[in-house]
């Protein structure tokens, strides 16, 4: 293991060396202690009605919780960013396994949590080839597992539920940790993270001023094509000018390329959101879970990640190359 590698998994001690991510902890530190005050302030001024107000204390408390747990494994270092990424993984399987009652399916559950573990090591490796491989094959052995109890009445239900959890939740997911193998790893999920947050947050203030046609009202009833449009454009704007300093000196940094990583926020970001929705919809249930007070559980807030992830993943590792090398193997060495 080279010493960049090693200050990369482990170098706390560099987590502020870039700029960019002094000004997002900063920022982030400033909303934290700016939005129970603008919250009041319009409750003072009867802006918001006591159970609209009840209900964002209830997010803003959340997000006390949340903030931490999102921040401080970035700061610390690849190898705990990888960890808790794969830590949310499993999380975010849990509540659909149970939502989706496929937790009964002990088997087959087991399985698919043994692809997540498998996901996290190759992350951790920063094996890409393994990576890569192991949807065609995580699938194939879900395929092929489900024959083993010899129940072939509901298998074709078993078989899509099983790849579908690990689809989102292991290869999806996995993306995000995949980042870390980067070596500007912090700037670029700081920015990630945070235009994936503001375009939910861009899509309730555009549908709440001008959102008057449904986007998909059997769906998600709240959402707005106002909104939707509304967050198309201010994501897209953020990201842009944003991402210009995250990508300063690449050849991500120009308009085109940084307005379709706005873009590809905005939209996979956006489809996310309604992707758990139609899940829940079909369910008939409100939340993924109850663990956090005016978010629901896991999934309920870090749904708009799971498609955004590989798209800018796939879009920016196209021009910057990261973990595709094979000499940069940490744990297994080049074979």
């Amino acid at each position: 293991m080279t010493q960049e590698t090693r200050q990369r998994l482990f170098g706390a001690s560099h987590a502020f060396d870039s700029p960019i991510v002094r000004i997002f902890v900063i920022a982030i530190v400033a909303a934290f202690v700016i939005a129970p005050i603008l919250i009041l302030l319009l409750r003072r001024l009867g802006k918001v009605s006591p159970n609209h107000y009840d209900e964002l204390m209830k997010r803003y408390r959340s997000w006390l919780v949340l903030g931490p747990l999102m921040i401080v494994p970035v700061l610390l270092g690849a190898f705990w960013t990888i960890l808790a990424v794969g830590a949310l993984s499993l999380l975010c399987y849990r509540e659909y396994a149970r939502a989706t009652g496929f937790f009964r399916e002990r088997l087959m559950s087991l399985l698919v949590v043994a692809g997540i573990l498998a996901v996290t090591f190759s992350i951790l490796d920063n094996w890409h080839a393994l990576f890569t491989a192991l949807f065609p094959l995580g699938a194939a052995a879900i395929a092929a597992v489900a024959i083993l109890p010899d129940r072939p009445k509901g298998y074709i239900q078993r078989v899509a539920l099983a790849i579908l959890g690990f689809t989102l939740f292991g290869v999806c997911l996995g993306y995000l940790g995949f980042f870390a193998n980067d070596r500007d790893f912090r700037p670029i999920l700081f920015w990630l993270v945070v235009c994936v947050e503001m375009n939910d947050i861009f899509a309730y203030i555009s549908g709440k001023s001008f959102g008057h046609l449904k986007l998909a009202p059997n769906t998600s009833p709240k959402k707005t094509l106002g909104g939707a449009l509304g967050a198309l454009v201010l994501t897209t704007t953020l990201a842009a000018l944003v991402g210009h300093f995250v990508f300063k000196g690449t050849s991500l940094d120009s308009p085109g390329h940084l307005i379709r990583l706005g873009l590809i926020i905005s939209i996979c970001g956006q489809l996310g959101d309604l992707l758990i929705s139609s899940i829940k919809r079909d369910l008939d249930i409100k939340d993924m879970g109850l663990l956090f007070p005016g978010h629901g559980g896991w999934l309920d807030r870090f749904d708009s990640l799971i498609l955004v992830t590989p798209a800018a993943f796939n879009y920016i590792g196209y021009y910057r190359f990261f973990g595709f090398d094979p000499s940069l193997r940490i744990l297994t060495g080049k074979l």
